[in-house]
């Protein structure tokens, strides 16, 4: 059961922070294909511009809220592994907050690379 608990420790420990390395943009941006523009409706001859700044700052603030989320979570998933019995099976609970971990982490990697 100890060895459990490491697993689950290293876990945590290579994770949150890959997680979190995962956001900076210290990585170079991959080029990327132009795309080929799809054609216009009649109707629409000037489709309103959204504003690049707006999306970034959206993209941002989606960012922060999720990271705060990540951490919260990353310590809830602490905080039951200390409190549970070392004789005990992990739980299905704390399988899923893991996965919910992962799930949100790739999210953020995704809106970091834009």
């Amino acid at each position: 059961m100890e060895s459990r608990r490491k697993f689950l420790w290293a876990t945590i420990a290579v994770g949150v922070p890959a997680g979190i390395l995962a956001l900076l943009p210290s990585a170079p941006a991959r080029a990327k294909h132009p795309q080929i523009p799809q054609q216009q409706k009649e109707e629409e001859p000037h489709p309103p511009k959204i504003d690049p700044k707006l999306i970034l700052e959206a993209n941002q603030k989606e960012i922060k809220k999720n990271v705060e989320k990540l951490y919260d979570l990353a310590s809830e998933l602490k905080a039951e592994v200390e409190k549970t019995d070392s004789v005990q099976v992990l739980s299905l609970a704390m399988v899923r907050k893991t996965e919910e971990i992962e799930k949100l982490a790739k999210e953020i990697r995704s809106r970091a690379k834009g």
